[in-house]
């Protein structure tokens, strides 16, 4: 790092490391060059985590030196301050944002040219397969027709799909909603994509008349990449942004489905272990703002007023004696 130059191990403090802070904050402000624009965007310090990232790499220097015998203990490196970070909602689509969004890929699938009309159709069963499992994105890639399986609930009597799940976390399983059942069937009736030669699209011919196959159990539900589509039809119903300003991606396909799960009621618990997660990961990120878990009829307690209190003498009233009014 040029800021430390050809300082030795033991001279780099802990008040030294708190000035390379202060200067990488100072350099990248006069990085961009001015400009006369009153409208023109300043250019951004670097984010809290990159610093960290930067005085972990240095930590791990001196601990180096350290096992080498080079220096005789590990300075403090802490900034001298630290604020609590701010617990950020994950984004997600609300009841009338999703059913907007698969409206409109469903619109999208009807209207595309034939060419494009099996990509948006995909589309359209990406949505609401990733929204009724919740599935990460790199799980949906991975997901392979033999490891999902049509099966009927045994508690409510209908159609789920039971997955076996290969992503980050290993391999786990995940029962579906029985919405999922209907797109899914879709994607195994739905035949092979045959890319068209370009003389055939520019002459503007009917798709080849080859025999059209069917998914095998050994390929992939989701074999496309349809983010660019995907993009484009958030941005089209202005859904890209949430409220907060952060940008939704497929990865909010899980974090709706977790969000509508909570708002209906399902047990927290049971809901981390279908999406092979933690509750703990579940309460910070999600049950937060979910006004559907507090409970107004616990809140909204009042302690019963209790009733007055009764004088002594109205209570007791001494018996009158006549003898002694004439006596008084």
């Amino acid at each position: 790092m040029p800021f430390f130059g050809a300082m030795g191990l033991s001279t780099i403090t802990p008040g030294k490391v708190q000035e390379y802070r202060v200067h990488r904050i100072a350099t990248s402000k006069a990085r961009k060059a001015p400009t006369d624009d009153p409208d023109a965007t300043p250019p951004k310090p670097p984010a809290r985590s990159t610093i960290h990232d930067e005085i972990v790499a240095l930590r791990q220097v001196m601990k180096t030196a350290i096992r080498h015998e080079w220096l005789a203990h590990l300075p403090d490196f802490s900034p001298p301050y630290k604020t609590s970070g701010k617990v950020v909602h994950r984004p997600w689509f609300s009841p009338e944002e999703y059913k907007q969004l698969y409206e409109t890929t469903r619109a999208h699938a009807k209207a595309s040219h034939i060419h494009h009309r099996w990509c948006a159709e995909q589309l359209h069963d990406y949505v609401l397969f990733l929204a009724n499992t919740g599935l990460r994105p790199d799980e949906a890639k991975n997901l392979q027709h033999r490891d999902v399986t049509i099966v009927e609930d045994e508690h409510s009597g209908d159609r789920i799909l039971e997955i076996e799940v290969r992503g980050k976390r290993g391999v786990g399983y995940c029962k579906s909603m029985p919405s999922a059942v209907r797109p899914y069937e879709r994607l195994l009736a739905r035949p092979k994509y045959v890319k068209q030669g370009r003389a055939r699209v520019r002459a503007k011919l009917p798709p080849s008349t080859e025999p059209l196959q069917l998914p095998k159990p050994t390929d992939h539900v989701f074999p496309g990449n349809h983010i660019k589509m995907f993009n484009a039809l958030m941005g089209r119903g202005e859904l890209k942004l949430d409220r907060d300003g952060n940008k939704r991606t497929a990865y909010s396909l899980r974090h709706t489905y977790i969000c509508m799960r909570l708002m209906e009621g399902a047990d927290i618990y049971q809901i981390a272990k279908n999406c092979r997660t933690s509750v703990e990961m579940i309460e910070k990120f999600y049950a937060a703002h979910i006004k559907n878990r507090l409970d107004a009829s616990a809140i909204n307690v009042l302690r019963p007023k209790p009733k007055p209190r009764k004088k002594l003498s109205e209570v007791y009233q001494a018996p009158v004696d006549p003898e002694a009014q004439d006596f008084v």
